[in-house]
């Protein structure tokens, strides 16, 4: 590997670790938000998002080609009914976690994005054909007892871990079907949302039940940088993504939950006992197993064991 290549991976890493550190430490920040409600957080979010991204667009010279593309897209209903349904599930997904933030649920947040890229694959075998590696079967099965463990431990399923995990996976699955870049993908997605946040802002700051003020207090600008805390590391990501491998940003994801995880115990004494510890241990286990999956040293074992098999098959 040259000394080019050696930099850009750096860079990759460091921005691919900025995004998933600000993704983690998230919660403190629709913590200062508590006493808004969800959805209206979730307009702002979005309403500032799109302002945000066309600023971004505008400075690095992409405006006009975001553009044509929404022009492209009028011309092809079924893709952008596809944009559609992404956009749909990413509003349910932020709204989720928000709302689980703030109602204390920290620790069953950072589980659901523990579960999301074992989701992503079981829709990449059922839609895309994909197939599971004898180590990946191995990861789903320890996730399966680690998430089990869990259930029984809360005393109920953790829906709010599985619908994050689920939405998240399906709109990861339409991005890759859709196959738009990121940085114009989101904008159209928080344009398309953009249309239903804002008469909503509206009908509130109409009604008296508006949490933004024109005084700019501190609330109202927490409610304005929910857009670049929205799309700022959305655009390390694909910054991050372009100069490392897979597996590398498969292992680089885990930093946002597990941060979360941090914070929803240390830092808001959320419930995690010795029997939540030891799940989430065989969670992480399964995560990595499934992350160096594709490494060659797992590639070679399997071959190996395989061989063993066809060998006592013949006997």
């Amino acid at each position: 590997m040259n000394l080019r290549q050696t930099n850009e991976q750096v860079k990759g890493i460091i921005f691919g670790f900025s995004a998933y550190a600000l993704w983690g430490i998230l919660p403190l920040y629709w913590k200062l938000l508590q006493s808004v409600s969800s959805t209206e957080i979730l307009a702002h979010r979005v309403v500032w998002a799109f302002i945000f991204l066309l600023v971004i667009l505008a400075l690095t010279g992409k405006l006009s080609s975001f553009f044509k593309e929404l022009q492209a897209l009028l011309n092809q209903p079924p893709k952008l009914i596809g944009i559609l349904m992404a956009t749909i599930l990413l509003n349910l997904n932020w709204f989720t976690y928000i709302w689980a933030v703030n109602h204390n649920h920290i620790v069953q947040s950072s589980l659901g994005y523990y579960i999301n890229p074992l989701m992503s694959v079981l829709l990449g075998i059922f839609f895309l054909d994909e197939r599971l590696s004898l180590w990946q079967v191995a990861a789903f099965i320890l996730a399966a007892l680690g998430v089990l463990s869990l259930t029984i431990q809360y005393g109920s399923f953790p829906w709010i871990a599985f619908f994050l995990a689920v939405t998240f996976a399906i709109y990861g699955l339409f991005k890759k079907v859709i196959n738009i870049g990121s940085i114009n993908g989101l904008t159209l997605e928080t344009l398309l949302s953009f249309f239903g946040a804002l008469p909503y802002l509206i009908y509130l700051c109409n009604t008296g039940n508006s949490a933004f003020q024109f005084n700019l207090s501190a609330t109202t600008w927490l409610l304005i940088g929910a857009g670049a805390v929205t799309a700022t590391p959305l655009l390390l990501f694909a910054a991050g993504t372009r100069r490392l491998p897979l597996f590398a940003i498969g292992f680089l994801q885990y930093v946002s939950p597990t941060t979360s995880l941090i914070l929803g115990v240390l830092v808001f004494h959320e419930p995690f006992t010795a029997g939540h510890l030891l799940s989430f241990m065989v969670i992480w286990t399964s995560l990595i197993i499934f992350s160096l999956s594709r490494t060659s040293l797992f590639i070679k074992l399997e071959a190996k064991i395989a061989l063993k098999r066809s060998v006592h098959l013949n006997q």
